[in-house]
């Protein structure tokens, strides 16, 4: 018989958080080596538990929870999400404007999905979290990989997303705040994004599923909330904020101009209906995390332990000589610099490989995130400060030998 291929979509997809290199890491655990994982934003393995009174109501509404719902989701959890619309400023959104999927990821596909067209491009962040580039190229699209600039705290290169732009450019992605890098967008770099897109008739996809795990007191603008004449569709769940990452209650906002949008919006519910819902019991979890107690707050504060984890992360890794590394201001990772003259890496893959077998400690690549140099690598900050200390000791100590088996 012949062999049975892949289909040709999947030839432009990959997903490198869950690559060979994690598929390597998994065979040495069986072997019953301990590895030290910063490859992943998972929380819950790292003792980030999901809040005491969300856990509750979804065993108390468990025997609710066992036909199918709405398949834009239970009302109440949707009438949570348009509450907090409000409360982020975004204008005009109705209850019928929001679905809730399997986590954002789900809702990410379906968007695109009932976007694209064979050919048609979308602007998609250099670094990004790579299921954006996936979902496009899935759904018959080309991702156009937009700068974000290293030397101006990864923001947007405002100028290389202008070069981009062809008559086949249907939207501009945005993360924000940012996976991998950490950063978050001002307003004003917001407002410059919205009128590329209004100048170029594009819609505007708004990840924000990090919107709460800010750092130094800083604020988070939904880009929704600045204008109303474009098509924004934005992005958000319990799986970060919250630490539920695996109740995969995620959903997505359709604002700002939509009657432009009806055909569209009409394909979502298409999509949307042929899945006939997303998973129920993690729905009752909605509105009781929306409207409690925001316990996010204590970790991100001053002294609290997601703060504490950045800020030991970030000195230890930029302690290593000839890494450089811009503080996130956000999220859960940080993206840092080996210097080209002290690490001429040519395949970052394999360096990542190599660090996990001498030192057990399992990174992402920078290539991974669809970044154009072998030259970055993502670090999570989720493990307790000592198995963090002992983590980036570990690289030190593998890049001090690569140096000098390189002769660098």
């Amino acid at each position: 018989m012949e062999a049975i291929l892949k289909s040709n979509k999947l030839l432009n997809v990959c997903y490198e958080i869950r690559g060979p290199v994690p598929e390597r890491a998994r065979q040495m655990e069986e072997d019953g080596h301990r590895i030290i994982k910063l490859n992943i934003g998972n929380l819950a393995p790292f003792g980030f538990d999901a809040p005491e009174e969300v856990v509750q109501d979804v065993i108390r509404n468990l025997p609710a929870a066992a036909g199918y719902v709405d398949s834009k989701g239970l009302f109440p959890a949707r009438k949570a999400i348009m509450h907090y619309t409000q409360e982020k400023g975004i204008a005009d959104v109705t209850v019928d404007d929001i679905y809730i999927g399997n986590g954002a990821s789900e809702l990410i596909v379906m968007a695109m999905q009932g976007l694209l067209n064979n050919g048609d491009e979308v602007l998609v962040p250099m670094p990004d979290y790579p299921l954006w580039t996936a979902a496009v190229s899935l759904a018959g699209g080309k991702p156009r990989h937009y700068l974000c600039d290293e030397a101006q705290d990864w923001m947007p290169a405002l100028d290389d997303i202008r070069a981009k732009i062809t008559d086949r450019t249907r939207a501009l992605v945005l993360i924000n705040p940012n996976n991998p890098t950490g950063a978050l967008y001002s307003d004003d770099m917001l407002r410059e994004l919205i009128e590329i897109a209004r100048q170029n008739d594009l819609i505007i996809f708004a990840d924000e599923i990090y919107d709460k795990v800010l750092y130094d007191g800083r604020t988070h603008t939904s880009i929704a909330s600045l204008a109303d004449d474009i098509l924004f569709v934005t992005f958000n769940g319990l799986s970060k904020n919250y630490r539920a990452c695996g109740y995969r209650a995620g959903w997505m906002i359709v604002s700002g101009n939509k009657k432009i949008a009806r055909d569209y919006i009409e394909g979502l519910n298409i999509l949307s209906t042929m899945r006939l819902c997303a998973n129920v019991p993690a729905q009752y979890a909605i509105q009781t995390a929306l409207g409690g107690y925001q316990s996010i707050n204590d970790l991100v504060r001053p002294g609290g332990r997601l703060a504490r984890q950045r800020d030991i992360a970030h000195d230890l890794i930029t302690s290593i000589p000839g890494v450089s590394c811009v503080k996130p201001q956000a999220a859960l990772y940080m993206f840092p610099k080996l210097d080209p003259k002290m690490y001429p890496v040519v395949d970052d893959q394999q360096l990542i490989l190599e660090l996990l077998q001498e030192e057990k400690v399992l990174l992402v690549q920078g290539t991974g995130f669809n970044w154009h140099q072998p030259d970055h690598f993502r670090v999570v900050f989720l493990p307790q400060g000592d198995d963090l200390q002992d983590a980036i000791a570990r690289l030190a100590r593998f890049l001090d030998g690569w140096r000098k088996r390189h002769g660098t």
